[in-house]
């Protein structure tokens, strides 16, 4: 017996006994729904930046781990047992971490000895463009204000503070260290963790899998990029006599994880020294080599095959250095399009409803294939709950 006055399904609307409409369910505006994700979102951020200090070394030692994840499938394949292969995995970590810490502090230990032989040469300069503004009228309170910021010796005292600071940064290289051991032995279990995270999310698996492609993707283009540019770069400015070479072939390399802007952040000290030795003429030369080859190189080359790599627009990249750097710091301008990779998968990847953000996402005029994707390696367990066939091409995880 059915009853006239039974309550609607899934908040249908009827008419009740006496004709009037029932109310509707109670739930909080709109807009103070926005206002309240917002206020969430602003307390998030501020908490992340907080620990930046731990969120930037642990996504660093997650990334170097992934990149160097092929070398041990590719031993494995090759009958290497599975304590050997981690070893070998663990030692060419270190030996990528310690090279890339040693070349760092070489540079900046050489850059600490060798910026104070040009405090004379700076100071002439500094004197002659005062004597140059006064003939132009310019103030004696604003030409001195001009020459206490373009004093060189506080830029010495900021580089002898960065070198004493050095012992600071133990703890979270340690730290670092650490983590890379634990995430390296861990990653021999990776794939059978993914099969059964895929048995019961395997949107979860497909997102985390283009991550980790896309993710070394981007580090194989952009270290080949960065290897020709710091060679070329150095080459160049010891043709040109300008101090300190490879250190500047040095910073080439690492900016050039930097997207867009690394470049400008890499010509403004060979170009400073430039012009200390030489004057502004041979400021000026080192500009235009570096026009050439950096600027051709990484913004014009090697965004296309970024592009390609990870699926990110230029515009999407440039944001992204701007909103992690903000976030974490430089470590997060370096990290930058990994990490966007990251939200990427969580936010967008996992869900089939928010397919449409790739269009804004991807680079113009490029849709995604899916058979370019890597396959997920899915174990008996994953492929009995979903009755899928095996995968014929191996593992990408």
């Amino acid at each position: 017996m059915t009853s006239s006055a039974a309550t609607p399904v899934n908040g249908a609307s009827s008419a009740s006994p006496n004709g009037a409409r029932p109310a509707r369910p109670r739930g909080l505006p709109r807009a103070l729904e926005v206002l309240l994700g917002a206020a969430a979102i602003v307390v998030v951020f501020v908490g992340v930046r907080a620990i930046a200090w731990l969120i930037g070394p642990a996504f660093l030692a997650l990334i170097i781990v992934i990149a160097v994840a092929p070398v041990q499938r590719w031993l494995r394949t090759k009958g290497w047992p599975g304590w050997a292969s981690t070893l070998v995995v663990v030692l060419a970590v270190y030996a990528i971490v310690l090279s890339l810490a040693l070349a760092i502090i070489i540079s900046i230990a050489r850059l600490g000895t060798e910026l104070p032989k040009y405090a004379s040469e700076g100071s002439a300069l500094v004197n002659s463009v005062t004597a140059q503004l006064a003939k132009l009228g310019v103030g004696p309170d604003q030409i001195k204000q001009a020459a206490s910021s373009l004093d060189l010796g506080k830029l010495t005292e900021l580089i002898g503070g960065l070198l004493s600071s050095v012992a600071g940064l133990a703890s979270n290289f340690v730290f670092l260290i650490a983590l890379l051991l634990f995430l390296s032995v861990e990653s021999s279990g990776m794939p059978d963790r993914m099969a059964d995270i895929g048995a019961d999310r395997p949107t979860v698996v497909e997102a985390l899998t283009k991550f980790a492609y896309g993710t070394r993707q981007y580090l194989l283009v952009t270290t080949v990029f960065g290897f020709i540019v710091a060679v070329l770069d150095t080459i160049a400015l010891a043709i040109m006599g300008i101090p300190l070479a490879i250190t500047w072939g040095v910073l080439a390399f690492v900016t050039n994880y930097i997207p867009n802007v690394g470049f400008i952040l890499g010509v403004i000290p060979p170009a400073l020294l430039g012009l200390l030795t030489g004057g502004p003429g041979l400021m000026v030369a080192v500009i235009v080599v570096y026009c050439v080859l950096n600027l051709v190189i990484q913004s014009f080359v090697q965004p296309r095959f970024i592009g390609d790599a990870v699926g990110l627009s230029t515009t999407v990249t440039f944001v992204a250095l701007v909103f992690w750097a903000w976030l974490l710091g430089g470590l997060g301008a370096i990290l930058a399009i990994p990490l966007t990779l990251l939200i990427k998968a969580l936010l967008v990847d996992i869900d089939p409803k928010a397919g449409w953000a790739h269009a804004f996402l991807r680079s113009a005029g490029k849709t995604p294939d899916p058979d370019a994707q890597p396959k997920v390696k899915k174990s008996r367990k994953f492929r009995r709950h979903t009755l899928e066939p095996a995968p014929e091409s191996p593992p990408a995880v």
